[in-house]
């Protein structure tokens, strides 16, 4: 076999940034101000950084009191109430959120840049001018104690506490940043005032402003804003510093969980240490994706793990290296031997030139992709700050990793990789370790099955009773999406399925969010291509409430105006900057070239010329067409009665209207335009797609076409081995499809240079006659169908994936419980019908190309 040239990781796409103009200011009350401007698009990224996070809570430690302040900094300050703040947002097509870390709390407002003076004055007022009503921070204390019942309901969550907890003796990286469930409920009304007069000071804030901004004007609004308050006494936090680590631990619990989690973790130092950024790479190597070492070798040879990674968490001042994966239990210990192994390996050999290469490349698309967005260069400039204390580190940080050497990666692996500071944790199912002896024998899962129950007037209740867990979710689902829309109004389910969580008769908008919400429940609207509907979910001692929310939602919503017109107004906001980015961009466009007039040419969103024109009228007059009894499904799953739950939701679904719901007829034969097409774009890089025809849900060969998009995709697959590994030609390179009942459409696409799409092209066709001409192993086939019958285990772990699927198979006029025969399915591909599929479907004569480039 020949040698494939390694290209050398391209770190010069890196140097435009370190040229970007950073305007930093402070305030003379010690506020620091950061400014980004960037006229790519008329958008801007307002963010306040509070350095203080739950490892500065000193005496409250562990009480999860920065967390708390989070949640309570929007319910109202001196000038607004709590109502107020996300509505003016709304009003102004913003979104506002905010996150806690273990160092700091950041709050966040993304929005059209015209309006970034009103995300200046929100943030500051609530910032700065927090009230903390009495009655909310009772309120919100049981929002969070049911949040923290959540967590410990989460599998993943629990280990990684454990993990912490175990991993760090003294310093406050220990605790959870949610707290401990009985310190956080003895926190006080006057404990969560006297922090946050304490620590939300202005000479403890970094403001940062990214985006289409004029930085005088930016400057003279923050000083306005933040530099009337007086600057104040900011004692130092005592930290605990973690004693060295002299002996393995290990914790390993055993719990009502189908597969086990497991993680390995070596304590290190942190972002600011010499030794950071190899770390990083390191990590990279061990476990970035489908062709990374761990990947291959723990998961594709030895067949140990279902899905493995490793990562280098490296906060401000220590840190944690480590590498999680899912096994089957029997397999677990096998795994962690075989991972340290591995690591001994590469302690005495480290690794080859292409797998540090590949690993630099990762690293550098990694640093371009988090500039993508305004938001993400307001947050890199704001960790650079607050986090390093440098906003040139991420210039130092790549020169270190240009002269990154294999010594260099097996030192640090023989520094902080070592047996003795090994902390080993893992969940596991409880009883006997089984393990099947191929993975492809698994089951998809093994929860009981679905009853389903037709109504008199045709609406259908599936459900399945599980009580491993107290949660409970309901999906309302609608059979609708783009090809049960006036083709005048497109984009009607989208924005219908929104209204549909907003005002009801009984409540406004906001009510129906403060009654959910106030129990620590969710509901969410959702809509695809074929369907649409409400989603909801909560502990099982509130599921009257949400039943109760949901009849009110479906039989009584009262479509007000002033939501549709915010609604909408953000739709076509969220579908404009969609556009931005070549790669949607071009989706959105090979999607109407191949589809016409054919329903599917646009999502359930639409598109923002057809929303604009939208009216309520329109959102109400469609959901009088789809609220037929024929056309509905209820699906529940989850730790209730269904001996009482199921009288409530056949009395609601008795009420609906008795009318019948017409689908329009559409046929599609073949795609409207064929041939080649380009879009020229004022952007650096190239997006390239190819798409064909392929079958819908309910036509034959639909898992052919399940398997066929596996073995194209993927970072183990041979076209991404090909294009991305061998001839570095494209950053990601894959293939998808969108998939309607009766027609879909199969896509080729690759992100790569304008100089290299033909070449990209070349490689995808070739790939295509591989298929046709029956190049396929039968490992790679097994392969695919390994990754598929894993993959779909995995995501029907929860009642909401398993509400939705069995809901859409009844909604489809499937078996409700056809999920259970996945692997038989997939399993009955054979490399003959794959073959076939490829001659049938990927002809020339049926191929929308197109290439999204700009000028060269």
């Amino acid at each position: 076999m020949a040698k494939t040239s390694v290209r050398a990781a391209n770190f010069g796409l890196l140097e435009p940034f370190w040229a970007e103009k950073i305007v930093r200011k402070v305030l003379p009350n010690g506020l620091t101000l950061l400014i980004k401007p960037d006229s790519f698009a008329p958008v801007a990224s307002v963010q306040v950084w509070v350095k203080t996070g739950s490892m500065h809570e000193d005496k409250l430690l562990g009480a999860g009191v920065s967390h708390f302040l989070e949640h309570m900094l929007f319910k109202g300050t001196t000038r607004r109430a709590g109502r107020e703040i996300s509505a003016t947002v709304q009003a102004h097509g913003g979104y506002i959120n905010a996150y806690t870390t273990f160092d700091r709390t950041v709050y966040y407002i993304d929005l059209p840049s015209e309006h970034v003076s009103v995300a200046l004055d929100i943030l500051s007022d609530a910032v700065l001018h927090s009230t903390l009503p009495a009655d909310e921070v009772v309120k919100e204390r049981d929002v969070i104690l049911r949040e923290i019942d959540m967590g410990r309901d989460d599998p993943d969550n629990r280990l990684s506490e454990t993990l912490f907890e175990t991993a760090f003796r003294q310093h406050p990286f220990r605790h959870p940043i949610i707290g401990h469930r009985e310190v956080f409920s003895a926190v006080t009304h006057e404990d969560l005032s006297a922090y946050y007069k304490t620590r939300y000071v202005p000479n403890n804030l970094v403001v940062v402003v990214a985006g289409d901004v004029d930085e005088e004007k930016i400057a003279a609004e923050v000083t306005r804003l933040f530099g009337s308050e007086s600057r104040k006494r900011l004692a130092p936090v005592l930290i605990s510093a973690e004693p060295a680590q002299l002996a393995p631990r290990s914790v390993h619990s055993f719990e009502d969980v189908e597969v086990s989690r497991a993680g390995l973790a070596w304590p290190v130092p942190g972002i600011t240490h010499p030794d950071a950024p190899i770390l990083d790479l390191l990590a990279t190597i061990l476990g970035s994706g489908d062709s990374s070492v761990l990947w291959q070798a723990i998961r594709e040879k030895a067949e140990l793990v279902h899905t493995i990674d490793a990562h280098a968490w490296t906060p401000g001042e220590a840190g944690l290296f480590f590498i999680s994966y899912n096994s089957d239990a029997a397999k677990r210990e096998k795994a962690a031997a075989a991972i340290q192994r591995e690591i001994g390996r590469a302690a005495r050999i480290g690794f080859s030139h292409t797998q540090i290469q590949k690993a630099l490349q990762q690293m550098i698309v990694g640093e371009i992709n988090s500039r993508k967005t305004v938001s993400g260069q307001a947050a890199r400039i704001g960790a650079a700050e607050v986090v390093v204390g440098d906003l040139d580190y991420s210039r130092a940080y790549f020169a270190v990793l240009k002269k990154i050497t294999n010594s260099d990666l097996r030192r640090v692996i023989n520094a902080y990789l070592v047996p003795q500071k090994l902390t080993s944790v893992s969940l596991n199912p409880k009883g006997p370790e089984k393990s099947s002896a191929k993975p492809t024998a698994h089951a998809a899962g093994k929860s009981a099955q679905f009853e389903e129950l037709r109504l008199a007037n045709g609406a259908r209740i599936v459900w399945q009773a599980d009580h491993h867990l107290p949660n409970v979710h309901i999906r309302f689902l609608c059979k609708g999406g783009p090809l049960m829309e006036d083709p005048r109004h497109r984009g009607t389910t989208g924005l219908l399925a929104t209204m549909l969580t907003k005002d009801t008769k009984k409540r406004s908008s906001e009510e129906v969010a403060a009654y959910i919400e106030s129990v620590g429940g969710a509901l969410y609207p959702f809509s695809g291509n074929n369907s649409f509907g409400l989603a909801g979910e909560v502990i099982p001692t509130e599921l009257d409430r949400l039943i109760t929310l949901l009849t009110e939602a479906v039989l009584t919503p009262k479509f007000a105006q002033a939501t549709f017109d915010r609604e909408q107004e953000a739709q076509v906001a969220d579908l404009r900057q969609d556009l931005d980015d070549p790669a949607v961009l071009g989706r959105k466009l090979v999607r109407k070239k191949f589809f016409g007039a054919y329903p599917l040419f646009l999502d359930a969103a639409g598109d923002p010329e057809s929303v604009e024109k939208l009216t309520v009228r329109d959102v109400a007059d469609q959901w009088k067409r789809c609220l037929s009894p024929e056309n509905i499904v209820v699906s529940i799953a989850g730790d209730f009665d269904s001996k009482r739950v199921l009288p409530q939701l056949k009395t609601l679904l008795s009420k609906l209207p008795k009318v019948g719901a017409e689908r329009p007829r559409f046929d599609f034969s073949k795609p409207a335009e064929v041939g080649d097409f380009s879009e020229l774009v004022a952007r650096e890089q190239a997006v390239v797609f190819e798409a064909f025809p392929a079958p819908g849900i309910l036509q034959p060969d639909f898992y052919v076409g399940e398997v066929a998009d596996e073995l194209f995709s993927g970072m183990s697959s041979r076209l991404f081995e090909r294009v991305r590994e061998e001839k570095g030609l494209a950053y990601y390179v894959r293939s998808s499809r969108v998939i309607g009942l009766e027609a879909a459409m199969f896509m080729f696409f690759a992100g790569t240079s304008p100089q290299q799409y033909r070449e990209v092209f070349q490689e995808i066709d070739a790939e295509i006659e591989r298929v046709q001409s029956g190049g396929v192993s039968a490992e790679e086939l097994q392969r695919c169908q390994v990754r598929l019958k894993a993959a779909r285990r995995m995501g029907l772990q929860t009642n909401s994936a398993r509400a939705m699927q069995a809901g859409l198979n009844a909604l489809y006029g499937l078996p409700v419980n056809d999920w259970q025969n996945y692997d038989r399915y997939i399993d009955e591909v054979t490399l003959e019908r794959l073959q076939a599929f490829a001659q049938k479907f990927f002809r020339r004569e049926l191929r929308t190309k197109l290439v999204v480039t700009p000028k060269i």
